[in-house]
C-alpha cells in the first residue's frame, strides 16, 4: 500500500495530477484511446482531461508521473458474490477483494450473497440480508474497492411490498433469477417487474446448476423473464449449447455478460456473435467470484487478454467491457475517464519479457500488462501490484510538502 496522506479522507478533500501519459485509455467505445497525457481530480472527482498546457495543475496536493505509461479506468467486475467483508466461506478465501484490488478492479457488483452461511430464505430474513449487506459495504469499503452489494434472491412468498421497501433501503440489485426458490418463469418475470418498476436491476443465473439450488433454465425462459443483464451467458460453470447462446444475443437488447469463472470456448462465441450484429455495446465482464473455482485476483485482466488475443479484437476495445460498458448497464459514474467522473485509475505499462511492443500489443498478444499503481477517488492505494507480472515502467508520486 502507498501512504500518501495519513488521514485518507484527507487526501480525498485535495488535488490530484496524473500527468506524462503516454496512453490514456477512456472506457467509452465510440472513442477508446484519448488524445490526453494530463488527468486532474479534485476531492476525489476528475476536472479535467486533456494536454498538460491546457490544465490547470498548480497547487496540485499529489502528482503521480505516469512515466510515458498507460492510464485507464479502474476496471469494473460486474458479477461477484460476497458475505460480508472479505471472507469467503465457499473456499475460505480470505482477503480476496484486496487480491483483486492488485488486479487493477476498484469497483464490484454483488450478483447474491448466496455464500452466507444458512442464508435466509424468507421475507423477512431475505430483506434483512440484502440491506445489512448493502448498508456494511457501503459503511466499510475493503481495501477501498467499492462494492455494490445486496442482491436479493428471487425465494417464494416474497411481495411487491418487499422490493418497494428494498429500493426505498438503498438495495439496488436483485441477485442471480434462477438461484432461488422461485422456479415459476411466470413467477420469476412478474417479481423482475416488481424490482424494476422500483428501480432496481436483474440478472439471470444461465447455463447449468452451479450450486444446490440453483437451476438449468432454458433460453427461452430467460428471455420470457427478461433480465437487465444475462448474467454469465458462457456459463457459471457450464455453458448453453451455442444456438441458444445465439437465441439469447439475438432475441433482446439486454447486456451480456461474460465471466472468468465460465467456459471460455462459449465466451469466445458469445463475444463473436455479438461483433456480427454490431452491438459491442452489450458486452460486460465479470468473474463470477468466489466460487467453487475460487478467487482469480488477475480474473479481469485475464479476461480482457483472452477476449482481445483469441477474439481478436483491439485491447483497447475490450478495456471498455471492462469499465465503462459494465459501468453503465449499472448506473455507475466510475468507469470512464472524464470530467465529473470519479478518478478510479490504474496506471499500467507492458511486463517485462512480453513480446509485444506496447501494451496494447502485449495484451493482443494475450499478455498480462503490470500495474504500477491504482488510485481510487483520487488517492493512490497501492504502488506496485504484488500479482501482475512487474510492469517495464513504473509510476511515481508525490505529495506536496506540509
Amino acid at each position: 500500500m502507498i501512504d500518501l496522506f495519513p488521514d485518507p479522507s484527507q487526501a480525498r478533500r485535495r488535488k490530484l495530477v496524473v500527468e506524462n501519459i503516454g496512453l490514456l485509455l477512456s472506457g467509452r467505445l465510440e472513442q477508446p484511446i484519448l488524445d490526453a497525457d494530463t488527468i486532474v481530480a479534485v476531492g476525489g472527482t476528475i476536472t479535467a482531461v486533456g494536454k498538460r498546457a491546457d490544465c490547470d495543475v498548480e497547487d496540485a496536493d499529489i502528482v503521480v508521473d505516469a512515466r510515458g505509461t498507460t492510464v485507464c479506468p479502474g476496471l469494473v467486475d460486474g458479477h461477484t458474490h460476497p458475505t460480508l467483508g472479505e471472507h469467503s466461506p465457499r473456499t475460505d478465501n480470505h482477503s480476496w477483494i484486496l487480491h483483486c484490488l492488485h488486479g487493477g478492479t476498484t469497483t464490484m457488483i454483488s450478483a447474491g450473497e448466496v455464500h452466507v452461511a444458512g442464508r435466509p430464505t424468507d421475507r423477512v430474513g431475505v430483506k434483512a440480508l440484502a440491506i445489512a449487506a448493502q448498508r456494511s459495504f457501503a459503511a466499510a469499503r475493503p481495501s477501498g474497492v467499492k462494492m455494490i452489494a445486496g442482491a436479493p434472491l428471487l425465494e417464494e412468498g416474497l411481495l411487491e411490498e418487499d422490493f418497494r421497501e428494498l429500493a426505498e433501503a438503498g438495495v439496488e440489485l436483485v441477485g442471480e433469477v434462477g438461484i432461488g426458490s422461485v422456479a415459476d418463469v411466470e413467477t420469476a418475470r412478474t417479481m423482475v417487474g416488481w424490482a424494476r418498476a422500483n428501480g432496481m436491476r436483474c440478472l439471470t443465473h444461465t447455463g447449468g446448476p452451479s450450486i444446490p439450488g440453483s437451476r438449468l433454465m432454458t433460453a427461452e425462459e430467460i428471455l420470457a423473464i427478461d433480465p437487465d443483464v444475462i448474467g454469465h451467458i458462457n456459463g457459471g460453470h457450464t455453458a448453453f449449447a451455442h444456438s441458444e447462446i445465439r437465441c439469447l444475443c439475438e432475441g433482446c437488447s439486454r447486456a451480456i455478460e461474460i465471466v472468468h469463472n465460465g467456459n471460455a470456448f462459449a465466451a469466445l462465441y458469445a463475444l463473436r456473435t455479438a461483433a456480427e450484429m454490431g452491438q459491442l455495446e452489450r458486452i460486460v465482464l465479470g468473474t463470477d467470484a468466489p466460487s467453487g473455482a475460487g478467487v482469480p485476483a488477475l480474473g479481469m485482466l485475464r479476461l480482457v487478454a483472452m477476449l482481445s488475443s483469441f477474439g481478436e479484437l483491439p485491447a483497447e476495445q475490450v478495456f471498455c467491457f471492462a469499465t465503462g460498458n459494465t459501468a453503465r448497464v449499472h448506473g455507475l459514474a466510475q468507469g470512464i475517464v472524464a470530467p465529473d467522473r470519479p478518478a478510479d485509475l490504474v496506471v499500467m505499462d507492458r511486463a517485462q519479457g512480453t513480446a509485444g511492443r506496447t501494451l496494447l500489443d502485449s495484451v493482443a498478444l494475450g499478455d498480462l500488462p503490470g500495474i504500477g499503481m491504482v488510485l481510487i477517488d483520487g488517492v493512490p492505494v497501492l504502488r506496485p501490484s504484488r500479482n501482475t507480472p512487474p510492469a517495464t515502467t513504473l509510476p511515481e508520486a508525490r505529495r506536496r510538502p506540509g
